[in-house]
């Protein structure tokens, strides 16, 4: 179903572990796209730009890829922000996934990676409560991505 079902809690503990991690949002995001190049080097072929970095530290000093990690960032941020609102909350996530699915072509399992690695970090930086919070919203997010990907027939 398109509705979200986050009780006032669920949206409050959520927002609050999230603010933890988006307060440093280019270095964090950064730290994502990280070790999604790392650990899956294949997700680098979709940024041309990124392709020819080995290195992590290389990875770390790219402007391209702290903008781009704070643009991941600046995104779940919004979506954050309307967790109570889903149709708030499409009007986002619908666009983006169009895009990443129509003119991107990205495999929409990349959507979960990225999520996991949030939750990773988050984990290892605020602890587990903080990840738990949080977990509910990056299966929305993920669910969401992906039945944009349906629609448009990726």
């Amino acid at each position: 179903s398109s509705t979200m079902s986050f009780s006032e809690a669920e949206v409050q503990s959520a927002r609050g572990a999230w603010e933890k991690i988006y307060v440093d949002a280019e270095d964090n995001g950064t730290t994502v796209l990280v070790r999604m190049f790392t650990e899956h080097p294949d997700t680098k072929s979709y940024f041309a730009h990124f392709k020819g970095m080995d290195s992590a530290e290389e990875m770390k000093q790219s402007d391209q890829v702290r903008g781009h990690g704070k643009k991941v960032f600046t995104a779940i941020n919004d979506m954050v922000q309307h967790l109570d609102n889903s149709e708030a909350f499409l009007g986002i996530v619908n666009p983006l996934g169009k895009k990443h699915a129509t003119q991107l072509k990205i495999d929409p399992k990349n959507f979960r990676i990225i999520c996991d690695i949030i939750l990773q970090l988050m984990e290892e930086k605020f602890g587990g409560d903080c990840k738990a919070s949080f977990e509910k919203v990056t299966n929305e997010i993920c669910t969401h991505l992906n039945n944009v990907y349906k629609e448009v027939g990726c």
